[in-house]
């Protein structure tokens, strides 16, 4: 890293506020595919632009250092990414709360085309939920699958731990249900991950063969329905046989007795 030190620096702006950040030129642009475009571009010279405020193009400051503007971007993500860009290495999250900045570094590297920060944050947000025995929440594949596209590996690890959490379960939980219901590609995707598990086919209960737990409470329930309405249908002929013998046909408009006088 020592040699990517060198006293070319750049001057990155990031979000709404202009947060200024100076940052080594060849560091960065040996890390990314992106900026070495922004900054190493051959079509024209970034420091011969005469644009000096921060933008989302490069120009260069009245320092002579090329500039480039993140409006975009958040300022905590961005600080997280500066840190893995001097250390490589990622600060582990401890509570779930801490995975939004650490989605948001791992969307920076995908956009920015940062194969190692992509690996790392993978592995953290990997080990996190690993380590903690949890999955993760409706809220954070949403967010994903909303800033991915269909090959990312984010998306991927989410939804793969996401089917075995559901796999496990003896029922879906009330909100993945409406999740699913009104995402289908979400449903799809899931079905796909355990495709990918390769299980063999007597490790899988066969339907055709016997009737699975599921089935046979079915079954019982519809039963069970039946037999209430049988007693019902009962309970009413009983009712109406016992109204039949309590009415006496009326002789001269009296009451017709068995008894003669």
């Amino acid at each position: 890293i020592h040699r990517l030190l060198s006293r070319s620096m750049v001057d990155i702006y990031v979000g709404p506020e202009n947060t200024h950040w100076i940052l080594h030129e060849k560091l960065l642009c040996a890390r990314s595919k992106f900026f070495s475009a922004i900054f190493y571009k051959k079509s024209s010279s970034p420091s011969s632009s005469k644009d000096s405020s921060p933008s989302s193009s490069s120009s260069s400051s009245g320092s002579g250092n090329k500039t480039f503007g993140l409006p975009d971007e958040e300022d905590e993500p961005f600080r997280l990414f500066v840190g893995w860009l001097y250390s490589s290495s990622i600060i582990p999250p401890e509570e779930e709360k801490d995975l939004g900045d650490l989605f948001d570094l791992y969307l920076m590297g995908e956009k920015w085309s940062i194969t190692g920060l992509v690996k790392d944050v993978l592995e953290a947000v990997r080990k996190y939920y690993r380590t903690t025995e949890t999955y993760p929440g409706l809220r954070r594949v949403q967010y994903i699958y909303a800033n991915t596209d269909s090959e990312s590996p984010m998306r991927k690890l989410l939804v793969s731990s996401v089917a075995r959490m559901l796999a496990l379960k003896e029922s879906i939980p009330a909100h993945w249900d409406k999740a699913l219901r009104k995402n289908g590609q979400l449903a799809v995707d899931l079905i796909v991950a355990i495709q990918e598990w390769h299980i063999k086919g007597e490790d899988v209960p066969d339907p055709r063969e016997a009737p699975l737990q599921t089935e046979k409470d079915k079954v019982k329930n519809v039963e069970k329905l039946e037999g209430e309405q049988t007693g019902v249908a009962k309970g009413q002929e009983k009712e109406k046989e016992q109204e039949k013998k309590e009415e006496k046909p009326l002789t001269n408009g009296y009451p017709n007795s068995d008894n003669s006088e």
